[in-house]
């Protein structure tokens, strides 16, 4: 039986050690479940945020949940183009991106339901675009941020990104809602 292309990463599919052991950290099998399963995630985690907590900033963390989800969302796109363009054969280097400046540039915060909202319309049109690759894509590796990576790579770098950033507002919920008590 031929092996998934939305499975495990292998060590060669990324350069970085750091990102080898984020990669890890990521339950599940294959990156296609993983990522739309976090969807739903994503949705029961809004629900347990009050108006009151959005725009608290949460010591030691320096950005308001609100900016969190602003960060998640264009983490998604950022994921989408990378996937994109390396999964289409174009070697170009990417560069990495600051998302401190995007966050203290507070450019388009939003409405919380329209980002939790937003959030879940680009991770539908990622997995979109994984569903309608190529097995052999999934193989081809880019160079971002000045690291070899493959497509594979970068969907579990995306649901690592996501599972990361949701672990952190769960115990901000949490250690707020004790607070209250």
């Amino acid at each position: 039986m031929p092996r998934s292309p939305s499975r495990r990463c292998e060590p060669t599919d990324t350069s970085s050690e750091r990102l080898r052991e984020f990669l890890l950290s990521v339950p599940g099998e294959d990156a296609l479940t993983v990522l739309q399963d976090q969807r739903e995630e994503l949705r029961q985690l809004a629900l347990t945020i009050s108006t009151d907590q959005v725009d608290i900033v949460h010591p030691p963390y320096l950005w308001t949940i609100r900016q969190v989800l602003s960060h998640l969302a264009e983490g998604e796109r950022v994921f989408g183009y990378r996937i994109l363009r390396i999964a289409a054969g174009d070697a170009t280097a990417l560069p990495g991106w600051d998302e401190n400046a995007y966050a203290d540039s507070r450019y388009g915060l939003g409405n919380f339901d329209h980002l939790v909202e937003e959030i879940d319309l680009l991770r539908q049109a990622n997995l979109r675009l994984l569903r309608r690759l190529r097995p052999t894509c999934w193989d081809r590796c880019g160079t971002v941020d000045a690291q070899q990576m493959t497509v594979r790579a970068l969907a579990w770098l995306a649901a690592a990104h996501l599972q990361h950033h949701l672990a952190i507002v769960t115990r901000r919920i949490a250690a707020t809602s004790t607070i209250d008590d």
